[in-house]
């Protein structure tokens, strides 16, 4: 808060000349912050900065504050400052408004721009033409070295990726890949046809950003090329934008694994925090009522065996516990591409493998409990059948449940353990309580 108080009263007392100087040693994420924590009019620190660090700041803040920062500022400067911003930020922006407000943002564009614009929102925010910037930096294989090192002084090219010069023929299809440390070590009469590499990664602009994180994870890339399916170049997408992605997707899989709705945030509205929260309570609350049906039809046994009602929670609980841990796996295995057709059996076999060991160890466990708190060997011996069974159970129906959902079509985060858990409690509550009425004459 100290450093922020102390950037802000900078800004704010100092000429633009020092201004100007000092933001050459800042990044616009430190500057946003500070506006964040300025409890004065926001334009007394923005009317300071120019408007190609305004665009930089505005790229650095979330979807739904860009907006927000942009018409602060008369349209004449909202449409210097929205030439100065990268395609993808710019889209996300414009993404995450109305139709009007979107409208008046792209016709205050050039016609070119307006055109590349309403491309990048044709593709879905969640595909790689959703996520990718068209400024890179392109060039023919035809060109020499000194060719390219003029083109670039002479242009001095916009890109998202400035290490990396794409080369393409005349019909726009990418031909292969000249790193920048290549341009400045080769002889300057030497083609980009003879030292590019044609060993590409390229990704399709279709493809699932969730697919695009695995590739750069798989690769370690700082930038990729995005291609249609004619292989002509659309754009570039960074490593910067695949750590958004990751934290996206990793946040959505954690508010969905809770039954919560991804967009509920900490200080958010009461009102939006039961809209978000309600309904997967009521569904778990109808779930709930099931497993109460299966243990109604048991009211006899238990009256008979009071011990029961004691140990029923424990069969259940270790059911659920131990089909989320699979559950868990399984949906992190799906999202990151750990989990395939290939490997799926492979799998099936050690999940089920580790169920079972589960189920003979906490199975034997209370079945010393169960024996000794009743003195009864069959007692103890109900116990841990049922939890042996109810381990198998849990650990099957966590690897299963998340693969059928996805089958389906349905988000295995969004629903899987609302079946799990119903599945592990109600099953639990009849290998327990059944077994019990079969072998109630010996419980009693």
């Amino acid at each position: 808060m100290k450093r922020d108080e102390e950037l802000i009263r900078l800004i704010l007392d100092s000429p633009i000349e020092e201004i100007l100087i000092l933001l050459d040693d800042l990044h616009p994420v430190d500057v946003l912050e500070a506006l964040q924590a300025y409890e004065g009019n926001p334009m007394d620190l923005l009317e300071k900065l120019p408007d190609e660090y305004i665009a930089m700041l505005i790229d650095e803040a979330e979807d739904d504050e860009k907006y927000d920062i942009l018409t602060l500022f008369p349209q004449s400067q909202q449409k210097n400052i929205i030439e100065e911003m990268s395609s993808d930020e710019l889209a996300d922006l414009l993404g995450s408004i109305d139709t009007e407000d979107q409208d008046t943002l792209l016709e205050s564009m050039d016609k070119e721009d307006r055109e590349e614009m309403k491309e990048l929102l044709s593709y879905s925010p969640e595909t790689a033409g959703g996520i990718m910037a068209t400024e890179f930096i392109s060039v023919k294989e035809s060109m020499t070295i000194d060719d390219t090192l003029q083109f670039l002084r002479s242009t001095s090219p916009d890109a998202e990726t400035p290490y990396y010069l794409y080369v393409l023929n005349d019909q726009n299809v990418l031909r292969g890949i000249v790193p920048i440390r290549d341009i400045i070590t080769s002889p300057p009469d030497a083609l980009l046809r003879d030292i590019m590499s044609e060993n590409i990664t390229a990704i399709p602009v279709e493809m699932d950003q969730e697919e695009v994180s695995n590739i750069f994870q798989k690769y370690g890339y700082m930038a990729m090329p995005v291609v249609d399916p004619e292989g002509v170049m659309l754009g570039v997408i960074t490593v910067d934008d695949v750590m958004e992605v990751l934290t996206e997707e990793h946040t959505e899989d954690m508010y969905r694994l809770a039954g919560l709705d991804e967009e509920e945030v900490v200080d958010g509205t009461v009102r939006a925090s039961v809209q978000s929260r309600l309904p997967w309570l009521l569904v778990n609350l109808l779930t709930a009522i099931l497993a109460s049906a299966m243990v109604s039809l048991f009211d006899d046994t238990i009256g008979k065996v009071v011990a029961l009602a004691v140990f029923m929670p424990m069969v259940t609980g270790m059911g659920g516990n131990a089909g989320t841990q699979t559950l868990t796996l399984m949906i992190r295995g799906l999202a990151i591409g750990q989990l395939t057709p290939e490997n799926a059996r492979q799998i099936l076999r050690k999940e089920f493998g580790v169920g079972v060991i589960h189920g003979l160890v906490l199975g034997l466990i209370v079945f010393v409990m169960g024996s000794l708190w009743e003195h009864s060997l069959t007692f103890g011996m109900v116990i841990g059948i049922a939890m042996f069974l109810n381990m198998i159970v849990a650990t099957m129906a966590g690897y299963l449940i998340p693969l059928l959902l996805r089958k389906l079509g349905v988000d295995p985060a969004l629903a899987s353990g609302v079946f799990v858990t119903t599945m592990t409690d109600t099953l639990g509550f009849f290998f327990f309580l059944g077994l019990a009425t079969l072998l109630i004459e010996y419980l009693i």
